[in-house]
Formats: C-alpha cells, structure tokens, sequence
C-alpha cells in the first residue's frame, strides 16, 4: 500500500509502498476514505511524541471501511463504515472501567503509538472498544474531521467545561480545535468570544457563531477586552491553541469561579507556562485539560449532526491527496489557512 513515511525527525516526508497490514487480535484492518491533517502530527514529525518509533506513518482522524476483521472482534464485519477515537482505550484498566477511555493506561492511538491512517489501510487495536459506526447521512470527509479536534472540542465544552446556556465562552486559537469550539458552544446557547490574530479566521468565527472577536496582533490587552465583552470575565475559556501566551490569557480572563480548558498542546520550550495562580486560588478558579472523547460518548453528537445543531462539515477548508500530503504536513507550523485539511484521495 502507499503511505506517508518519514525515517527521522524533522527530516523528509515522502509517499513510499509500505507492506499492508494484518488485523491483530482484537482489532481490524481500515481501508481509510478519508483522514484529517492535525498539528498533532507536526508535532508528531518534530519529535515531540515519546510514544513514536521511527519510521514511522502518521496520522489519527480518519474515517474508512472494515476490510479485515482479526479474532476475537464481535462486534464489528467486513463493509461497516466506522470511524474512531484518536485515543482507543484497552477496555480492561481502571480508566476504561470507569467509562474514561480517553486516558487509558493501555491507549493505542493511530498515528503515534503505532503507524497511523496516512495510508490506504490501517490496523486498529481494541475494536469492540473503540470502533463508531457512521450514520449513512454523515459522509467519510466530515466524519474523518470530528476525529480529534472536533471530538476534543466536544469533550472540552460539554464534559470538561460544563458549558450551559446563557454563559460566555472565550475561545484561544481558531484553528481546527477553535473554530470546533466555538460552533459547539454556540450550540449549546453559549454566547462565544473568539480571539485569533488572523482576520480570516475572526471572520469566520463570526459566521459560524462567535458573538464577538478580540484580534490578539491589534488589542493592547486581551485579558481587558475579554473582560470588557462579557462585562467580568468568561464563564469557560478554552485554550485551543496551545501557547503560553494564549494559556496565560485563558486563566486570566475568567470571571470568579470561572473553567479554564487547556486543549492546545503544550510541549517543547511551552510544556511549563506561567499561570496566574494568585487569581486561581482568589477567584476559585478550575483549571481542566481535556485530551479526546470516548466512543461511548459519540452517539450525542452523532445525532446533534444529524438533527443539524452542528455543522462539522462548514469547518473543511480543503480536500487534498495522498501525494500532497506531505508538504501539507510539513507546513502546518505557519498556521495558515482557514478550516481543516483532509486527505480524501489515495491512488
């Protein structure tokens, strides 16, 4: 099969034939339809994941067909649409036991602890656990970008956040995890300020449901101007980029017992920010990380799609092919253009 392959780190990207692979117990095998294009995977590339072995085949939102289904999987046959979690639990730790796949002891996730979706087919482990089946309304494109930012998203504002109608959201980054953010807040009656330094990308978060937006390469103090839209401070701030700067802001600009949702990846040189934590313990702060959803928890915002609440698809900035992939992966530290990529052609 053709995959998208690297030797080393921060090295050459290319399309190379690597071997298929086999279902291991437990699991199957995916012929991917289609797989979304993550900063996580730059990261990934960069060296910033301890769980990646090189070579290495990256990639972890997808959507495909069962093609092959290995022993000990009852749940799941050849020609079912699925997509899954980027973080699949084992199913017999505490964590899945207690429902939290999400932070399995034993995770397997495509694209980093083992090769990933950036291919014509891919393994996955633990498929009763982990595996979704796909309504025949939401089509292979849009449901390989709910995989991680969107899923994430949903996690973050929901579970994580606790987001109730009537409250401000502020949202840090609006990039896939962002955007995601602030059209399901905006779902759940929530009234969202978007702060981003690109127009495009305000604008944008306008049309799918931001109230107000804060341009953090113009406004002197973006905490103040935060402060000044919701008349004190944010109910729930979620960090989606993944800065110290965005992560600092998203603390401060809490009201009194206010959410912070650390989402954005914090690594390298940004894995310790600084963190306003006189104004944590005076305003009995919460600081919240939110790191995937669970299969189980697919089903509700499945049916939010499907009863039009949410509109995933509006946040697909661009098809792409296998071929173009690789400086598509490469690139994505220059945050630009609006919207997720994903890859939906593979010959």
């Amino acid at each position: 099969m053709k995959a998208v392959y690297y030797e080393t780190f921060g090295g050459d990207v290319t399309v190379r034939d690597v071997p298929d692979p086999s279902p291991p117990v437990g699991g199957v095998v995916l012929k991917v339809e289609a797989t979304g294009l993550c900063r996580s995977d730059w990261h990934g590339w960069m060296g910033h994941d301890p769980d990646i072995r090189l070579p290495h085949v990256p990639g972890h939102e997808l959507a495909g067909t069962v093609e092959e289904v290995g022993a000990g999987v009852s749940l799941f046959q050849r020609g079912d649409r699925v997509t899954l979690p980027f973080v699949c639990g084992c199913g017999d730790c505490p964590q899945c036991d207690s429902g939290n796949q999400q932070v399995c002891d034993h995770q397997f996730q495509p694209g980093f602890t083992h090769w990933g979706s950036f291919a014509e087919y891919v393994a996955v482990r633990y498929a009763d656990v982990n595996l979704v089946r796909l309504p025949e309304q939401i089509d292979s494109v849009t449901a390989a970008s709910l995989g991680c930012r969107f899923i994430t998203s949903y996690r973050a504002v929901v579970a994580q956040g606790r987001v109730r109608e009537g409250e401000w959201v502020a949202v840090h980054g609006c990039g896939g995890v962002g955007l995601s953010a602030v059209m399901i807040a905006r779902a759940l009656g929530a009234r969202v300020v978007a702060v981003d330094i690109g127009d495009d990308k305000l604008e944008f978060a306008r049309k799918i449901g931001a109230e107000a937006v804060v341009d953090a390469g113009t406004v002197q103090d973006v905490v103040e101007a935060i402060r000044e839209i919701t008349s004190g401070g944010a109910h729930v701030s979620v960090d989606g980029l993944g800065h110290p700067d965005t992560c600092f802001n998203s603390v401060a600009c809490l009201r009194k017992r206010g959410r912070h949702v650390q989402v954005g990846l914090m690594t390298g040189d940004h894995q310790y920010p600084a963190v306003p934590m006189d104004q944590v313990i005076a305003g009995e702060l919460e600081i919240l990380g939110s790191h995937g959803m669970q299969a189980h928890r697919f089903p509700e915002m499945l049916e939010m799609i499907r009863e039009g609440r949410l509109h995933p698809e509006l946040l697909i900035g661009r098809t792409i092919s296998l071929g173009e992939a690789p400086a598509a992966l490469t690139e994505m530290d220059k945050f630009s253009g609006t919207g997720i990529t994903v890859i939906d052609r593979f010959s």
